[in-house]
């Protein structure tokens, strides 16, 4: 399984609406953590569970969910979460 796969998978209990993995890993080849494995990745989900959230409970939401990823699948990882009424900027 790729790891974008495992993080979809990760992330199901939130149930998304919209999830959006993007790999940068090829953007930062030789960046210092770039030999110690572990992809960069830009993830943009919408959930109603991020209703009435802060952006702080909504990152720790999804943090928790990636788990053990974070200390070997994923070196780097930015997160844009929002509720499905919220407007989305990308």
């Amino acid at each position: 399984m790729s790891t974008p796969q495992a993080i979809q998978e990760k992330l199901a209990p939130l149930c998304p609406e919209r999830l959006e993995i993007i790999d940068e890993r090829a953007r930062h080849a030789g960046h210092a953590g770039a030999k110690g494995g572990g992809g960069h990745y830009v993830l943009t989900i919408v959930s109603a569970q991020f209703s009435g959230k802060s952006l702080i409970a909504r990152h720790r939401m999804v943090l928790d969910l990636l788990g053990e990823m974070l200390h070997k699948e994923i070196h780097a990882i930015s997160i844009k979460a929002y509720s499905p009424d919220e407007k989305q900027e990308n």
